[in-house]
């Protein structure tokens, strides 16, 4: 690698309409920091891009000058894949535009948006597509590891209601990825992640989604295998407008929460209809029909609110460390294993989801997308998240102990969204069949892998 001089760096400076923030600048070390405070990296330059052609200015010259280079989107990296040591960072997160065109019901996204950002200007016209549980997450990374969340069974992955992409290749050219243009480059970021370049627009189909009847379900941990085993059968054949997964969490101190029930830990299901709203209370029911319900927040509320929901739980500066699985079946022996260890979870931040990717998921094919795993009816993300560093080596130890119990009862991949910087001996089984024709499209427009700051395909 080498040292970058001053001169070159100038000269990107003078090329740049965004900021260039070096060691030596004022707000360096605010412009390096991300979201998991376990990540502590100094890059040689974050560009902090406000448009495309500042994306290929930080391309051309993290590969000119052979350093690395991470893309950092809405920045929500969980191993820290948005920063680098002595490289280059693409900082698209002032990149935050959304166009809505309520006509043809599609919406056009900046790299750096949050599905906040995207939620509130769909809303405005009573339309949405899937976009993840937090509203703080970005949408380009969401979507380019295929995209699971509260809408996926009736609308499919974020990556399935993608029409086109707006990608700054390695030789820093900008091309237009859809079905008509470079369509091997669309199949590959449809759940390739970033292996591909770096994306700096999307456009999405959008669906009439407006409000939706839901919310957390809270029950008691005692009656936690119920709950799995009851969610495993009711979900496999519900409508498709019914959304839902259970969870492990520690009650924080909400108001509809019994107050001597704060901190104590519970299974719950967090609902969402998205159909007709006078169906959602009948829809809804048969989740509190499964144990007796300690305490809800269910109701009729805007789609953006529920998005938004867990926000305050998951601020930035926390420790991370995540894995996760795909399950085609939710054995009797993985519901064992989550009854295990899902019950220790070691800090209110911390949780286990474990969301339903059946229904319109699974009517699109393996081959189709980047995004291998259509016939998994489950993925389960053990979720690491405390606020001490001083917790790392226990914390982390809980996640990967959860995990070496449900990986015997799992697919040996996992949604690469979720996944830590240790798991790149997982990649290939991640994309399944997929992964040699992947190889081919980076071999086409990444052949000295310039973008490996990630869950790495190899040229």
């Amino acid at each position: 690698m080498r040292l970058v001089n001053n001169s070159s760096i100038e000269r990107l400076r003078e090329r740049a309409r965004g900021p260039v923030v070096t060691p030596d600048s004022d707000g360096y070390d605010e412009a390096r920091k991300v979201y998991n405070a376990m990540v502590d990296r100094r890059p040689a330059a974050v560009v902090q891009c406000a448009n495309a052609g500042d994306v290929m200015a930080a391309v051309d010259f993290a590969r000119d000058n052979e350093l690395d280079l991470a893309v950092r989107g809405g920045g929500h990296s969980v191993p820290g894949f948005g920063t680098c040591d002595d490289g280059v960072v693409a900082d698209l997160s002032g990149m935050r535009g959304v166009r809505v065109d309520p006509e043809q019901r599609t919406a056009r996204v900046d790299g750096g948006a949050t599905w906040g950002d995207f939620d509130a200007a769909t809303h405005a016209f009573g339309l949405a597509t899937t976009g993840g549980i937090v509203s703080t997450t970005g949408v380009a990374g969401l979507t380019l590891g295929g995209g699971i969340g509260h809408l996926a069974r009736g609308l499919g992955l974020s990556c399935d209601n993608l029409i086109s992409a707006d990608v700054v290749t390695a030789e820093g050219r900008l091309l237009v990825a859809s079905e008509q243009e470079h369509d091997d480059l669309f199949w590959a970021i449809r759940g390739g992640g970033g292996n591909f370049g770096a994306v700096t627009s999307f456009e999405f189909r959008l669906s009439p989604v407006k409000d939706i009847y839901g919310g957390p379900i809270l029950y008691e941990l005692e009656d936690a295998g119920t709950v799995l085993r009851a969610f495993r059968e009711l979900i496999a054949d519900a409508p498709e407008e019914l959304g839902g997964f259970p969870a492990f969490q520690i009650a924080p101190p909400l108001p509809f929460i019994p107050e001597n029930r704060h901190g104590d830990t519970f299974i719950l299901i967090v609902a969402c209809w998205a159909g007709p709203m006078d169906e959602g209370e009948r829809a809804v029911q048969r989740f509190r029909d499964i144990a007796p319900v300690v305490a809800e927040h269910v109701g009729p509320m805007p789609y953006p609110a529920l998005n938004s929901a867990f926000d305050a739980l998951v601020p930035p500066g926390l420790q991370h460390y995540w894995k996760a699985n795909f399950v085609t079946e939710l054995s009797d022996a993985a519901i064992t294993a989550h009854l295990d260890h899902g019950p220790r979870l070691p800090a209110m931040n911390s949780t286990v989801h474990i969301y339903p990717i059946n229904g319109a998921c699974h009517r699109v094919a393996p081959e189709d997308t980047a995004f291998a795993y259509r016939n998994a009816t489950f993925a389960t993300v053990i979720a690491g998240m405390w606020p001490d560093p001083a917790d790392n080596k226990a914390n982390v130890a809980w996640v990967r102990d959860y995990y070496q119990a449900t990986a015997p009862h799992s697919e040996e991949g996992g949604y690469i969204n979720f996944m830590a910087e240790d798991d790149q001996d997982r990649i290939r089984a991640n994309y399944r069949g997929n992964y040699e024709r992947l190889v081919e499209v980076k071999r086409a427009y990444d052949p000295g892998n310039l973008f490996h700051v990630n869950q790495n395909i190899k040229p």
